[in-house]
Parts: structure tokens; sequence; C-alpha cells
């Protein structure tokens, strides 16, 4: 491909985080595994909030739940969530429900530009049925609770800077370098060229 007809990421050296991008999105969106590869291209730090309350709790999400509430949850994941954006900029992958505090909200727009992976119902209903690791999914109709929370979040998640239309169909891959693409020619700025030396 010649240079002029390459896509606005494809020479990582030209490019570089000026801000860290954060995922955002439905429970099985594909935000850790989009978010992965997005900072493999980069070579910026990879950074999973849920991973990051786990750690610190020792404990699984569906276990301080189910111990603490999720009242008590929110509030660790908005404190992670200020660590991990007081860091220099990396790649951010948020639960499904951080976006929702407005708190969390006002925290990514002041050090981040947050990207929303909008995948449709029926692929996150295919991605997360059977897995035990949601718990806001568990038990009985989970696919009506996982509508309810789809049509509830979709408005607010709306109110990112940064979307990208999902539907299931492409890579890991062509989706992260979709959202990088995407953060370039996006607003809130959080890639850029790197100056020159």
């Amino acid at each position: 491909m010649s240079p002029a007809r390459q896509s606005p990421i494809a020479r990582r050296a030209e490019w570089q985080l000026c801000r860290s991008a954060v995922l955002i999105g439905m429970p099985g969106a594909g935000k850790t595994a989009v978010g992965r590869v997005m900072a493999r291209a980069l070579g910026v730090a990879f950074r999973d909030s849920d991973a990051e309350i786990e750690a610190a709790a020792n404990m699984s999400i569906p276990e301080i739940f189910a111990r603490d509430g999720e009242p008590f949850f929110r509030a660790r994941e908005t404190e992670v969530l200020a660590r991990l954006l007081a860091g220099p900029p990396g790649i951010v992958s948020t639960g499904g429900g951080a976006w929702m505090r407005a708190e969390n909200r006002q925290l990514i727009a002041a050090h981040g530009t947050a990207i929303w992976l909008d995948v449709d119902l029926d692929t996150l209903w295919h991605r997360v049925r059977g897995r035990d690791n949601r718990p806001l999914l568990r038990g009985p109709d989970a696919r009506a609770r996982l509508a309810a929370l789809y049509a509830e979040r979709r408005p607010v998640y709306a109110l990112a800077p940064v979307r990208l239309a999902n539907d299931g169909g492409g890579s890991v891959a062509a989706t992260a370098r979709a959202a990088l693409i995407a953060l370039a020619r996006g607003s809130g700025a959080a890639l850029c060229r790197r100056e020159a030396t």
C-alpha cells in the first residue's frame, strides 16, 4: 500500500497517545480484547478497571457484589478509574456500568477520551450467555435483563465523544484498528502525531 493510501495509524512511529483512551460499552462488547490489541499497536500500557478492582479486593466481581453490594463496588470502581487515569496515557477498559455514573464520565472527560464500542444486542447475548462472571446477568431471564440494561445504557453511552459501531462480524484486530482510526479522527484528541525531534 502506498504511503498516501495508508490508514492514519499505519505507521506507529508517527502516532502517540496524548490522553488515555477509555473503552466503554455493554458487557460482551469486547472492551478488554480490543483494548489489549490497541495498547500493543501503540506500545502503551493496557489497564482493565475490573481486573484492578479484583486484584485490590482479592475477590472476583461477583463475590464483591454478593458480599458488599453494587453501591460498594461502584464506589471502588470510581476510585480505581481515578487512579488509572492519573497515570501515563494508556488504554483503559471499563466495566459496563462505569460510564453510567456522572462522576466517572467527568473523570474520563478530564483525563482521557471515551470510545463507545457499540455492539448490537444479539451479538452481546451470543457473547455473554452461559457465562457466570457478570453479576447483573446471573439467574433466570438473563436475556431480558441484558435487553433492559441495553435499553437503559445506550442513551448514556451515546454521550461518549467517539462511537464505534460493531456488528460483531469483524476480528478483534480489525475492531482495534477501527477504534484507533476513530480516535485519530474523532473529538477528544486522544491520538495525535508525534512531534519531530
